[in-house]
């Protein structure tokens, strides 16, 4: 369970970094999150097949969405059982 967790938290910290262009270099970015670049990728991957729109920008040097996304892991109650917008309690 622990490691699901430590991936959450890593795709967490990762889509930050994206979010203000800051990721650096793929290598700077594996250096600073202490994760080879190899699990960075499968990382990247992972947020991929979840539908991120992440590019990697040559002249910025930093990984971008392509899109404005949103990540949200976690539950939450639900005000109207109809309603799709959640309601953190």
């Amino acid at each position: 369970m622990r490691i699901i967790i430590k991936q959450i938290e890593m795709i967490e910290r990762i889509d930050q970094l994206i979010r203000i262009q800051a990721t650096g270099t793929p290598e700077a970015l594996a250096y600073s999150l202490g994760i080879s670049r190899t699990k960075l990728y499968r990382i990247i991957n992972i947020m991929r097949d979840l539908n991120a729109p992440i590019l990697y920008d040559m002249s910025l040097q930093s990984f971008i969405y392509e899109a404005s996304v949103g990540f949200r892991f976690g539950f939450y109650i639900k005000d109207d059982l109809n309603s799709e917008s959640p309601s953190y309690a």
